[in-house]
């Protein structure tokens, strides 16, 4: 029937519109040979029952290109384009059906590639370029996690799961889920980094390759300028003396021996964490065991620091004066700070002050500060066998002279007043709390002696230890070690 909507296929003898065919895909595939056997599971077919299948479909496909090339020749010219949506949406679906196959382990089945094949390739390949994208910015969304970069890790997790946002479930790892954590690492390129385990051999070792000339250093860029590798060993560990200082910044030392492998050598120097060890311990660390080197003795033994202020904050609340109206009475919170600086030549100050550290702080930063409550005196450490490290300070009140004055007793007989000397006696232990090491002066003793100049005689009044004494706990200044005043 020319005329009729309908065209009669061999199949069946039945009359299917175009329009059938899109409008329910799923409803003649019982009687199509186009959809015949394409939804087997992996396994549930043999070999032989596989080439059937594909057979079956080679020829189905060809007798559906076959219908149509029939059709044509009877059709309207209006059913042109529902004929070559036909066309199209077979063409979509049988590959649609490719990759289930695929993944089900039947082989997949050679089909025509229109214009809509061609589209649906680019479209996958889009969809894998995509993938990999969500892959990379996952792991360095991991990475930057690792290394203490949250803000940065939520940022590229938020990018990574927006292209994909399954992503974390497509990763292939290379440790257990199970696993402490410890040792993670993720499939990529070799990464010799971890095997070289002592830097400083190794930087001796190739300083000790090298040709005739042998350098510290090698300029990166030509300037006109004289370098500073052309400067004998001798006068660099001088400047490097200048770098530690009598204050014994350390630190800054270390920031050095990032510059270069020679400047690390140099840094290393076993004489330079010998001196800083004397300056600390004195007599007491002739000896290196159980250390292993002088550094490791430095950075592991407990001792106070000296680039910074340690500082309590203690707060009371105490009743004020009662006033005539009863149903009124006045409480004060009361807040002050005590203040420790340590030196390294053994010499310490202390201080009580209601005013907050960003006003003092910087009074701290000399010997000599211009604050007459300072109390100014020297301090040793001890270790007992118990492996607690203690800090004992004798402090006094900073003496001030003042001109004697005649003309005040000129005409009155002049009273003897017996003069006194105070001191006072301080001692804490040395503990660490946090990441941060030697950072906790916890109080054990304070107690005041009066010594009576006339007769020699001394009294002790010793303090109660309770919650008023709080811990002190270490703040570094970065004022404090910004100039040099001698070498080490």
């Amino acid at each position: 029937a020319p005329h009729s909507p309908g065209r009669w296929l061999p199949y069946a003898g039945l009359a299917v519109t175009p329009a059938a065919w899109c409008a329910s895909p799923t409803e003649n595939s019982a009687k199509s040979p186009c959809r015949e056997e394409t939804r087997t599971e992996q396994g549930a077919r043999t070999p032989g029952q596989r080439r059937l299948t594909d057979r079956s479909m080679a020829e189905a496909e060809e007798d559906c290109h076959s219908d149509l090339i029939r059709a044509d020749d009877n059709e309207r010219p209006g059913e042109a384009n529902l004929q070559a949506e036909l066309q199209m949406f077979r063409a979509q679906w049988i590959f649609e059906l490719v990759p289930g196959m695929s993944s089900g382990g039947l082989e997949t089945v050679p089909c025509a590639r229109g214009p809509g094949v061609k589209a649906i390739d680019t479209k996958g390949k889009q969809e894998l370029a995509k993938e990999e994208k969500a892959r990379e910015l996952f792991l360095k969304a991991v990475e930057q996690e690792q290394n203490g970069a949250l803000y940065e890790a939520i940022k590229f997790y938020r990018l990574a799961m927006q292209l994909v946002p399954d992503i974390e479930f497509k990763i292939t790892y290379t440790w257990s889920p199970e696993g402490d954590g410890v040792g993670k690492s993720y499939i990529e390129d070799g990464d010799d980094d971890g095997k070289m385990a002592d830097l400083l051999s190794y930087f001796q070792q190739q300083l000790a390759l090298q040709e005739s000339s042998v350098k510290l250093c090698q300029p990166d860029l030509d300037v006109s300028q004289t370098h500073i590798s052309v400067l004998p060993m001798e006068v660099l560990m001088y400047i490097f003396r200048w770098v530690v200082s009598s204050d014994l910044d350390l630190r800054s030392l270390e920031q050095l021996s990032l510059v270069c492998r020679g400047f690390y050598i140099c840094a290393r120097d076993p004489e330079i964490w010998h001196q800083a060890c004397l300056r600390v311990w004195g007599r007491s660390c002739n000896k290196l065991v159980p250390y292993t080197s002088w550094r490791e003795m430095f950075l592991e033994r407990p001792r106070v620091r000296f680039d910074g202020v340690y500082i309590s904050k203690t707060t009371y609340i105490r009743q004020g004066e009662q006033s005539l109206d009863g149903f009124y009475r006045a409480w004060h919170q009361v807040e002050y700070y005590r203040y420790m600086r340590f030196f390294p030549d053994g010499q310490v100050m202390m201080l009580t002050t209601p005013e907050d550290p960003q006003s003092i702080v910087p009074r701290l930063r000399t010997k000599n500060p211009r604050t007459d409550a300072i109390l100014l005196g020297h301090y040793r450490l001890s270790q007992d066998t118990d492996n607690q490290t203690k800090v004992f300070a004798v402090l006094m009140k900073k003496k001030e002279e003042k001109p004697i004055d005649y003309h005040k007793y000129r005409y009155f007989r002049r009273v003897s007043v017996q003069e006194t000397e105070h001191s006072f006696h301080v001692g804490l232990q040395l503990c660490s709390s946090g990441r941060q090491r030697f950072n906790k002066l916890v109080w054990i003793h304070h107690s005041c002696n009066i010594t009576y100049k006339s007769t020699g005689e001394t009294a002790v009044s010793a303090f109660d230890i309770d919650k008023m004494y709080t811990p002190l706990f270490f703040a570094r200044v970065k004022s404090f070690t910004a100039f040099s005043e001698k070498p080490l």
